[in-house]
């Protein structure tokens, strides 16, 4: 592996590299916070795939496109005068510093729980209002009900085991089923979905993962019932529900003979 001299001229490498293409590419010249956005989102739900998929190679090919946004951005920041990408990290490095004070300070730990309590409480000594003001809005529901449900945990906020959290699914699916108009439905449908986020969340399951691993192998055996239709001459919207179900059962046994 590269040594620290190493990581610390490749980074000076970027950084200069960055410099040249604001100045001299002309795409890279008209890009804004704005413009580059969306480009971020793209680029993280890149590496998600392939963290989800345990690509390394893909992994180290996606964190540099994310790395070079962060860059970007502080490019950015210092061309308006207000901050650069020493400031950037200067501020995480001060942040992780008061946040673990079991590492910098006196304070004692035993286990990871205590130091996620810690965590959200130091954070309010920072200045925010709420335990959960610093849940970005813009989360997919499923990932940021995910985070709400961790970040009260961090002050006890919690179910005390397993069992009780899905009591709680139980109660609210029932509730569900009794609901009469399609506004009562939507909501206690959505308490059903918080409920069972977070059972998996409890579980030690991330929902967003099994989700996301479920919808692969879906669509995987999917494309492989269409495959079996094509080499039958079938088209799949001429069949019956009961007839896509032979094939949905062939496709999962083709599936699972070549794992």
């Amino acid at each position: 592996m590269n040594t620290r001299e190493q990581k610390l001229e490749a980074f000076g490498k970027l950084l200069d590299i960055m410099d040249d293409l604001r100045e001299k590419c002309p795409w890279d010249k008209k890009q804004t916070l704005q413009t580059l956005r969306h480009l971020t989102l793209e680029e993280t739900y890149e590496l998600s795939d392939a963290i989800l998929n345990e690509d390394l190679q893909e992994i180290k090919k996606e964190l540099g496109d994310v790395l070079l946004h962060l860059v970007f951005y502080a490019k950015i920041g210092s061309e308006k005068g207000s901050f650069d990408i020493a400031d950037v990290i200067n501020s995480l490095n001060e942040k992780l510093i008061f946040r673990h004070p079991h590492i910098y300070g006196d304070t004692e730990v035993k286990d990871e729980e205590e130091v996620k309590q810690n965590w959200e409480k130091l954070k309010l000594k920072e200045g925010n209002k709420s335990i959960l003001g610093g849940v970005p809005q813009g989360l997919p529901s499923l990932v940021k009900a995910y985070r709400i449900q961790d970040k009260v945990k961090g002050i006890g906020f919690d179910f005390a085991n397993e069992h009780d959290a899905w009591k709680k699914v139980e109660e609210e699916f029932a509730e569900f089923l009794e609901a009469g108009s399609e506004k009562e439905k939507e909501e206690e449908l959505g308490d059903v979905f918080f409920s069972l986020i977070n059972y998996a969340r409890i579980t030690g399951i991330n929902p967003d993962s099994a989700l996301e691993k479920t919808n692969a192998k879906f669509i995987s055996r999917f494309q492989k019932m269409e495959e079996i239709a094509g080499n039958k001459n079938i088209k799949l919207a001429d069949l019956t529900l009961q007839e896509m179900d032979v094939l949905w059962e062939e496709a999962k046994q083709k599936e699972t003979r070549n794992k």
